[in-house]
């Protein structure tokens, strides 16, 4: 049998919804997730760091989530920013149809879930937020971010949830020297074995 991973296109497994209560933007709510995809019984550790600093988020604008699994960072941010339209990509068509749910069940109309190549080739962003799929690969996971993160508009910033014995401090040694001279790439905190990256394009 294949080996399955949570950023296959088409999961192999039954698709059996499950209803979880989390904390998404201080508010406790239930949302829809299911096997095959990533961190389905919980938010993720390293989401739950990367959403401490949710007050640094655009209040205007379009907004990315890369990878968004069953939609906590997507979530959150739609919650609290509601003048934001979060994109929320990822190549799961399982985890992209319970984005879609939850966004539904919470009554949220400012978030758009589609496969990246649906994302407008032209739009910028006011923020991209992640907790990228690092177990992709490297390669991958390069060209992912090569893709995304020049598309962050004049002043704005990116923020990127990494474990650090995931190659946190190497992937920020990699930013600073694969992104164009005008971003700038800086480790902004440190929690729970996890690393926030922050980049941004300077002009």
């Amino acid at each position: 049998m294949p080996q399955e991973h949570y950023f296959s296109n088409e999961p192999l497994g039954e698709f059996r919804a499950k209803t979880i209560e989390v904390t998404l933007a201080g508010k406790r709510v239930s949302v829809e997730t299911a096997g095959s995809i990533f961190s389905p019984d919980h938010v993720d550790t390293g989401t739950a760091v990367l959403l401490e600093l949710l007050e640094e988020a655009p209040a205007i604008g379009d907004v990315l989530d890369i990878g968004c699994g069953w939609g906590p960072i997507a979530l959150s941010i739609a919650l609290s920013r509601p003048h934001v339209t979060v994109w929320a990509i990822d190549v799961n068509e399982r985890a992209l149809e319970l984005t879609r749910r939850n966004a539904e069940k919470l009554g949220l109309k400012n978030v758009k879930v589609c496969q990246p190549s649906e994302v407008p080739k032209g739009l910028k962003f006011s923020g991209i937020w992640s907790n990228p799929p690092i177990r992709v690969g490297k390669e991958v996971l390069h060209e992912i971010l090569k893709d995304w993160l020049p598309r962050l508009d004049t002043g704005a910033e990116g923020y990127l949830v990494v474990q650090k014995n995931l190659g946190a401090d190497s992937l920020h040694r990699w930013l600073q020297d694969a992104l164009p001279k005008k971003f700038n790439c800086i480790r902004l905190e440190t929690s729970k074995s996890f690393r926030v990256l922050r980049v941004t394009n300077k002009n």
